[in-house]
């Protein structure tokens, strides 16, 4: 069956997108099928395949998430192909700025992207569907959480990091409500610096959180991933052999085992 994952933290700069395009690239490279989708106006997960005038040509265009959810259309008109084997994109927009205001009259407006998404679950072509969310709480995540089986929420090892982090818990406890199956995949820390104490003091916090499992595979600083991004790539097809790429390629496989069970 199709596995619904989404990638959210409240807080921006926590590696979300880099997380998201690098598990979803490193999924494919463990022989699975993957359709990610990108939720959030910033376009950082369109960009790590395309380059940014293809990406702003898509973001005008009527071909992306924002004209689909504002007209409940079946996202599989909506998908491109990447120059990746077994791995697609549903691009944002720059629109989805106010896709809040766009789901707000909508009757069941929390389950909008479910059903649009329901066609390409049901069909089983892919094995995983990642949603890469924006980083705020409010209707529209609350849409991704509901069509989602389980959340992976990526920290960034900084003293701001963790700010804000019992906010994003208990807004997906909230969703639970309405959405009984969702579940937390777990915590992936990033942007770690062994160096520096802010690590261990976010082992130790997220560690003693109650029912939050904390991946061990977590991804350490490394101008690779800036240097990916530059080149409108991942860190594991730009330099696959770098620290971070063979990070992320750990975290894949560990996110993998946890969504088997």
């Amino acid at each position: 069956m199709t596995k619904v994952i989404c990638f959210a933290n409240n807080k921006g700069g926590s590696g979300k997108s880099t997380t998201c395009s690098n598990v979803g690239y490193g999924l494919t490279l463990l022989g699975k099928k993957v359709l990610l989708i990108d939720g959030d106006m910033q376009l950082n997960l369109s960009l790590s395949f395309f380059l940014e005038d293809q990406v702003l040509e898509l973001a005008k265009s009527d071909k992306n998430l924002y004209y689909a959810i504002k007209n409940q259309k079946d996202l599989s008109d909506y998908i491109i192909h990447t120059e990746f084997e077994n791995l697609d994109l549903i691009p944002s927009s720059t629109l989805m700025s106010s896709i809040e205001y766009e789901l707000f009259t909508k009757w069941q407006r929390e389950f909008i992207l479910k059903k649009c998404l329901h066609k390409i679950r049901e069909s089983g072509e892919y094995d995983y569907i990642l949603i890469d969310a924006p980083p705020t709480l409010g209707g529209w995540v609350m849409n991704i959480l509901c069509a989602s089986d389980q959340v992976i929420v990526p920290v960034e090892a900084s003293p701001w990091g963790l700010f804000g982090l019992a906010n994003m818990f208990e807004f997906i406890n909230e969703v639970k409500q309405i959405t009984p199956d969702l579940s937390l995949m777990g915590v992936a820390i990033t942007k770690v610096d062994e160096r520096k104490n802010y690590f261990k003091q976010t082992i130790q916090t997220l560690s003693e959180v109650d029912d939050v499992y904390l991946f061990e595979s977590y991804i350490r600083i490394d101008s690779s991933i800036e240097w990916a991004q530059d080149n409108s790539k991942t860190v594991i097809a730009y330099k696959k052999n770098s620290r971070s790429a063979k990070e992320y390629m750990a975290l894949a496989k560990e996110v993998e085992e946890r969504g088997n069970r």
